[in-house]
């Protein structure tokens, strides 16, 4: 495969989009989204204040905010990270314009991420600049999972061309793969809406407005409010951070947090059973044994923060499991259209070297 730059770039972008999520999560879940005040920089300065001069100019430039150096550090250096990958995305778009005439070799999609970055970078500036407002979060979190996603299909697809293998033309004239690739679509719009779901939960800071477990506030039928769960357009003036939500209003959202954890966990788990037992194929039952897996992995995580009251390590695990169950399913949808999900592990060593 020519541009053996673009895989490597691709594939190290495709890591950094990942750490970065995971990363914006920690900075989220330990309060730390307006740690820094401004955008670029952090209270005035390229760093986050830390020295007993510039926490005095940061007080100065600031007199009405406290200046907590640790919570500063985390959003800096989360910003640094998302630097570095906006900057790989630029590097990718060159590489992939330099060589646009050579085969196989993708351009607008690359193109289009640099547009993607781009808008993730406002984003990023107005969860400042608008106090953590719940909307503006939850698109930089949708966003940033979206860079991720895209990242992901173009290493695949650089990484092995398209081609009309003999597994291609068994999964073409079968019927149940047939069956098995809208589900898998389906699959990756239940998981979207659910996504959604829990950064809408997070970013309003109703985690644990139903503290038990399996009901909500001992009923299974909780008291809702939905006029006000879902109300995307908000006075960009209040500070966000902490929530602003009536509680019924926040029970209604984790509520259906609750129930979209339900079908997203039915949909899975059937793409899933269905791959294993009637798939004649090696690769899409290691694949589906991966997804149940993750999928475990995340509801277990998802109990024990509502049980363990939503300690930070395992919170920042659920955001990092959903991520990597999106990816699953990617991973998924592209070996049942392409007919390989990705090269034999010696391929792609040759190709990476």
């Amino acid at each position: 495969m020519n541009n053996k730059w673009f895989l490597r770039i691709s594939l190290t972008a495709c890591c950094l989009a990942f750490f970065v999520i995971v990363l914006g999560a920690y900075v989220r879940l330990s309060d730390a989204g307006l740690g820094c005040p401004d955008w670029p920089g952090c209270f005035g300065q390229i760093g986050a204040p830390d020295e007993a001069h510039e926490i005095t100019q940061a007080v100065n430039l600031y007199p009405h905010l406290e200046v907590h150096s640790g919570k500063a550090w985390k959003e800096m250096i989360h910003r640094y990270f998302a630097s570095i990958l906006g900057f790989l995305i630029l590097i990718m778009a060159f590489l992939a314009w330099r060589h646009r005439h050579k085969p196989n070799q993708q351009l607008k999609m690359p193109l289009f991420l640099v547009l993607l970055v781009i808008f993730q970078g406002l984003l990023g500036m107005w969860t400042v600049t608008q106090l953590v407002r719940p909307t503006i979060v939850t698109l930089h979190l949708l966003t940033g999972l979206l860079t991720l996603s895209l990242l992901f299909w173009v290493f695949l697809k650089h990484s092995q061309p398209w081609s009309q293998s003999e597994w291609l033309k068994k999964a073409q004239t079968s019927n149940i793969n047939n069956f098995i690739k809208p589900l898998a679509r389906f699959a990756v719009f239940v998981l979207a809406i659910q996504i959604f779901l829990g950064g809408w939960t997070s970013t309003n800071y109703v985690a644990l407005y139903c503290p038990d477990f399996p009901t909500c506030q001992g009923s299974w039928l909780p008291e809702t409010n939905f006029k006000e769960a879902f109300v995307f357009f908000k006075d960009p003036t209040v500070n966000y951070e902490g929530g602003s939500l009536s509680f019924e209003a926040g029970v209604t959202v984790h509520f259906l947090h609750r129930i979209g954890a339900l079908v997203t966990t039915i949909v899975l788990s059937l793409l899933a059973l269905l791959m294993i037992f009637k798939s004649n194929n090696d690769l899409l039952r290691k694949l589906a044994a991966l997804l149940l897996y993750l999928l475990t992995a995340q509801v277990s995580l998802g109990i024990a923060n509502v049980i363990l009251v939503l300690p930070i390590p395992i919170a920042v695990a659920h955001n990092a499991i959903a991520a990597a169950l999106l990816l699953a399913l990617l991973l998924i949808n592209y070996s049942l259209i392409s007919g390989s999900a990705i090269t034999s592990p010696n391929d792609t060593n040759k190709v990476l070297s």
